[in-house]
C-alpha cells in the first residue's frame, strides 16, 4: 500500500514565502518554521517561470537569505553559487555541462547578471563567465 500525499501547500503560502525569500530574511524564516514544506516549494509565475525561495534570494544579491536556505537543505543550482561568489561550484557544473552558462534563472534572468548581483565577492566569477563568453 502506498503512504497517502499530504495536502498541496496552499498557493497564497508559497507565493508569499517566494516572494519573501527576494529581501525578507526575517519573513523568511518565520515561513520556513511555520511550514518546513515551503524550502521545496515552487511558485509558477506563469509561461513557464517557475521559482523558489533560493532563486529569489538568487537573482536578488541577497546572501545571507541565500546561505540560510541552503543551510536549511535547499537545493541549489549553478545561478546561486555564481552569486555567492563559489567559483569552485560554477566552474566544476560548467565542465560538466557547459550549457549551463547559457542557461537561465527564474523571470529569464541570465548567470551573469546572477554573479554581478554577488557583488566584489562574484569578481572572480563574473571574470570566469566572461573568459568563457558569457553575456549579460
Amino acid at each position: 500500500a502506498q503512504t497517502p500525499r499530504p495536502d498541496p501547500l496552499p498557493p497564497s503560502l508559497v507565493q508569499d514565502f517566494v516572494r519573501k525569500a527576494h529581501a525578507d530574511l526575517p519573513g523568511t524564516k518565520a515561513l520556513l518554521a511555520e511550514q518546513p514544506a515551503l524550502l521545496n516549494a515552487t511558485w509558477d509565475w506563469g509561461g513557464g517561470d517557475f521559482e523558489m525561495g533560493i532563486g529569489g534570494a538568487g537573482h536578488m544579491g541577497h546572501r545571507e537569505i541565500a546561505e540560510f536556505l541552503i543551510g536549511q537543505g535547499a537545493p541549489m543550482d549553478i545561478f546561486v553559487p555564481a552569486m555567492l561568489a563559489k567559483l569552485d561550484i560554477v566552474k566544476a557544473m560548467a565542465a560538466a555541462y557547459p550549457a549551463l552558462l547559457q542557461s537561465k534563472g527564474p523571470h529569464g534572468i541570465p548567470l551573469m547578471a546572477h554573479a554581478k548581483k554577488g557583488g566584489a565577492a562574484a569578481e572572480a566569477v563574473v571574470a570566469f563567465l566572461e573568459a568563457q563568453g558569457v553575456k549579460s
